[in-house]
């Protein structure tokens, strides 16, 4: 299978004062008021409430992985709870690959080998290592705060002028997913010790502990980072909305670092999105030519 190719599909799956003095003036984000994790959660559904049935747009994409970096250009194009569709371009502007997501099920066309696969998402976890989701790809692109139920509870802090929400779990498993996180934000936190590291993640097995964090800027409450923690598989995801654009498109993001680690290994992409549209109606094609071969 064509690296590039599988490269996406792991995706799919993050400001001088006017004075002479000659340091440097270190910015301090004023201390925001304290705020209900009922509210907050009131504040960011409303920041979110705009529901869009299309989207597309070009992507310049840069990876690293465990073995080594690429960069290419894509063409994504979304309808909202049906399908993905991405086109692989790399830098002599020929496709190499095209891929269609949907709900329950993945298909991708590896057109330098001229081979293709067809599965359901479990099958396509199965062979690549991972299950793709379109939820979370489609949220992603929209920049919205990925996981986040009204319906369940929350806690609210406050962390370098942001408001962050985390999902009720038990304050160990807290604790541990933050350990396993290649960053470690949690304040005054002393890491856990190796063994009991261990022993909690084997409760969080049992329990099939999820912690769901999300860092909320306090003017727009939109959200600039999700950290979803797997404590049954060790698993991190770090989804980082890095830019966004102006009122014209909504503020979607223009920049998003998305990062997934695990014990022995971590994946880190970034998307640079241009030529964001919203309207639809959009063309998915996707046709297997009758040469391809099934990926062995």
């Amino acid at each position: 299978m064509n690296g590039v190719s599988k490269a996406f599909l792991l995706l799919a799956l993050a400001i001088s004062a006017g004075c002479k003095s000659s340091k440097p003036i270190p910015i301090i984000r004023p201390e925001i008021p304290a705020r209900s994790a009922d509210k907050l959660v009131e504040r960011v559904m409303a920041a979110n409430a705009d529901t869009f049935r299309y989207y597309s747009a070009k992507a310049n994409v840069e990876l690293e992985m465990p073995d080594g970096g690429k960069s290419f250009k894509a063409q994504i194009r979304s309808v909202r709870d049906s399908a993905a569709w991405v086109s692989v371009i790399p830098a002599l502007g020929i496709e190499v690959a095209r891929i269609l997501l949907t709900p329950d099920s993945l298909k991708m066309m590896d057109k330098l080998h001229d081979q293709f696969f067809v599965g359901d998402t479990t099958s396509a976890k199965a062979k690549f290592g991972l299950q793709p989701s379109l939820t979370l790809l489609q949220q992603a692109l929209l920049g919205r705060p990925i996981g986040l139920d009204p319906n369940e509870k929350y806690r609210s802090d406050r962390e370098d002028g942001q408001y962050v929400l985390t999902s009720k779990e038990k304050r160990k498993f807290v604790r541990a997913a933050e350990d396993i996180s290649p960053g470690d934000t949690l304040a005054r936190d002393r890491d856990m010790k190796e063994k009991r590291l261990e022993r909690t993640l084997r409760k969080a097995e049992e329990k099939e502990a999820i912690v769901l964090r999300y860092w909320i800027e306090p003017d727009s409450f939109r959200v600039s980072r999700v950290q979803i923690a797997d404590l049954m598989r060790d698993q991190t995801a770090d989804v980082r909305y890095e830019e966004r654009s102006g009122p014209e498109t909504y503020h979607l993001p223009t920049r998003i670092t998305i990062t997934l680690s695990e014990p022995t290994r971590q994946a880190t992409g970034i998307l640079e999105l241009s030529r964001i549209e919203l309207e639809g109606p959009l063309q998915l094609n996707f046709r297997i030519p009758e040469k391809f071969t099934p990926m062995p």
